[in-house]
């Protein structure tokens, strides 16, 4: 079985952001899989995807302020600025994180671990909504 769609996922603001649910929601065919995988990329340069800590708010506000620490916007060294202060920042973010991820399915179920959830890091200052290409496969439970 192989089903493959966008999700449009909300705008959000700067930070990090749980999105597990959303994607779900838009992913009803993860319930039919009895073993597969989901592939999620996304079709942006200035936002991340990660799976991360899930229980915890606090590490969402760690993870921004690490980032920025590492990543500061309007540095000296940065040699393209014709797009705002946060351009940059933002693409280096994405190519530091990651754009795509790759998720076993158990059972119906994304096999995430127990306090594992999927985020999405806005690094743009204003958030636009971002399409990700949900590409999913495996076997479903009719076999």
């Amino acid at each position: 079985m192989w089903v493959q769609k966008i999700v449009q996922l909300v705008p959000r603001e700067r930070g990090f952001h749980l999105v597990t649910d959303e994607l779900i929601q838009e992913l009803p065919e993860i319930d039919t899989v009895k073993v597969g995988l989901l592939s999620l990329f996304m079709q942006h340069t200035s936002a991340s995807l990660t799976v991360n800590e899930n229980a915890d708010p606090s590490i969402r506000a760690d993870f921004e302020s690490h980032l920025n620490y590492l990543v500061p916007e309007n540095a000296e060294h940065f040699q393209s600025k014709g797009h705002g202060a946060d351009a940059t920042p933002a693409h280096l973010k994405n190519t530091l994180i990651g754009f795509s991820l790759v998720i076993p399915i158990s059972q119906g179920q994304l096999a995430l671990g127990a306090w594992q959830g999927i985020y999405l890091g806005e690094h743009h200052t204003h958030g636009s909504s971002h399409r990700i290409v949900a590409t999913l496969f495996g076997e479903d439970f009719e076999k």
